[in-house]
């Protein structure tokens, strides 16, 4: 009996620990809907994780990518920091109305003796144009396969990833 119960125990707080942590689960992946495809992006939401992106990335997914969110809603400039591949971005206000897009094409690579400052001064800006709360990077090619344009509708779980972002 005692053997029972030490199973129904274990099977129990196993149950909890796979349901706990199941909300957090949504942060690994945000569910979003461009231009009528469904992808499974990576959440940025944080300083670190922005800064990082997709750099050093050789593949993004088909149906896969990056979404960046920030606090609040402002101009907002990119650039291809350490990317080895070229990269759709589109940015994104807080209502999911899109407010730019482009292709990033890779640039050279930070040089032997060339300063942090010197390589991120050098590298090509692209701007949100307008205010945006949301950055969305793809696959290179897809913001042209899907047809997007400024002023179209994103669906992303808009009001979840403003409560997380930090």
């Amino acid at each position: 009996m005692a053997s029972f119960m030490t199973r129904m125990t274990v099977l129990v707080a196993l149950a909890l620990a796979w349901a706990g942590c199941e909300g957090d689960a949504a942060l690994d992946v945000v569910k979003a809907e461009i231009g009528g495809k469904h992808f499974f992006l990576e959440p940025a939401l944080d300083d670190a994780t922005r800064q990082k992106g997709l750099g050093g990335r050789e593949v993004i997914d088909e149906d896969g990518g990056m979404l960046f969110a920030f606090p609040r809603s402002r101009l907002l400039q990119f650039v291809m920091r350490d990317c080895i591949i070229d990269i759709d971005i589109m940015y994104v206000d807080s209502q999911g109305v899109v407010t730019a897009t482009h292709t990033m094409t890779v640039e050279e690579p930070r040089r032997e003796g060339e300063s942090e400052l010197d390589y991120e001064t050098r590298l090509k800006r692209y701007s949100s144009r307008y205010d945006a709360q949301f950055v969305i990077e793809l696959r290179a090619g897809m913001i042209d396969e899907l047809g997007v344009e400024v002023g179209d509708k994103v669906k992303l779980p808009l009001s979840e990833l403003k409560k997380r972002v930090k």
